[in-house]
């Protein structure tokens, strides 16, 4: 089981720390409410990084040289509260060597489809799509 802490620092501004003590500073969202981020973008956070482990994981188990990984993701909410993300967009942007397209959108499907508890969870509230971008590297 995870569990994490979420302590009241000043004004509007927080301290979240996970289970390995790993802390990020979380704010409101204006910028009278301070440094940190915003807790709904948090969630964007975690889906693209959950999914980035994933992918980066499969790709290496595959012996794709990748150089590079990056992973954009865009959300999409509803215009009144609570704001839910009802539309939410990932794009992976891999670099390398001699990558196989392919090798890259099953492990994309993999993480999204099977492994990432992030996007396990969203789904069935935000429709969740991809798209990937391959930049070959010289050799």
């Amino acid at each position: 089981m995870a569990e994490v802490q979420i302590k009241w620092v000043e004004k509007r501004q927080f301290v979240g720390i996970d289970s390995t003590r790993h802390s990020v500073v979380i704010s409101g969202t204006g910028p009278e409410d301070g440094v940190g981020m915003k807790p709904a973008e948090l969630l964007l956070i975690a889906l693209g990084a959950c999914s980035a482990f994933d992918v980066l994981d499969i790709l290496e188990k595959k012996r794709q040289k990748v150089t590079g990984l990056e992973v954009r993701v865009h959300g999409e909410q509803d215009p009144e509260p609570p704001w839910a993300f009802h539309r939410i967009h990932v794009t992976y942007r891999v670099r390398g060597r001699g990558i196989s397209p392919k090798a890259v959108e099953d492990a994309v499907r993999l993480s999204e489809e099977k492994y990432c508890s992030v996007s396990a969870t969203v789904r069935g509230v935000a429709e969740i799509t991809h798209h990937v971008e391959l930049v070959e590297e010289p050799s």
